[in-house]
């Protein structure tokens, strides 16, 4: 079954930026949907971008719009969070999560049913 590997959180300063990355144990297919979510403590799990249909598609967060950019490299079955002008607010637990059949609602964790450990971002 897929495995998935995120890495490259760590801490930066307000205003910087970080790349995460999702590594695929193997491909999750043409209908999938890849997506990035977050969770900080006492807090619910929330989506910040999705990408579906091979690319085709992607779904952003209003909180992260014009600052988070999603993408993926499909021969190296990677997935990438590129964010730019971090906010404290952005400090959280990052998940790479796939729905393998694909999903109507991109954003809703409950839709995926693969996720990775996570990644700590932290933005003071």
């Amino acid at each position: 079954h897929v495995q998935l590997v995120e890495s490259g959180g760590g801490s930066v300063q307000a205003g910087g930026s970080l790349r995460l990355s999702c590594s695929a144990s193997e491909d999750t297919g043409s209908s999938s949907c890849m997506a990035w979510f977050r969770q900080a403590p006492g807090k619910e799990r929330e989506g910040v971008t999705a990408i579906c249909t091979g690319g085709g598609t992607t779904h952003y967060a209003d909180s992260v719009k014009g600052r988070f950019t999603i993408s993926q490299d499909n021969a190296k079955n990677t997935l990438y969070l590129q964010m730019n002008s971090l906010k404290p607010e952005d400090t959280a637990m990052y998940y790479c999560a796939a729905a393998l059949l694909g999903s109507l609602y991109p954003l809703l964790h409950n839709e995926y049913n693969v996720w990775g450990q996570g990644t700590q971002v932290t933005v003071s």
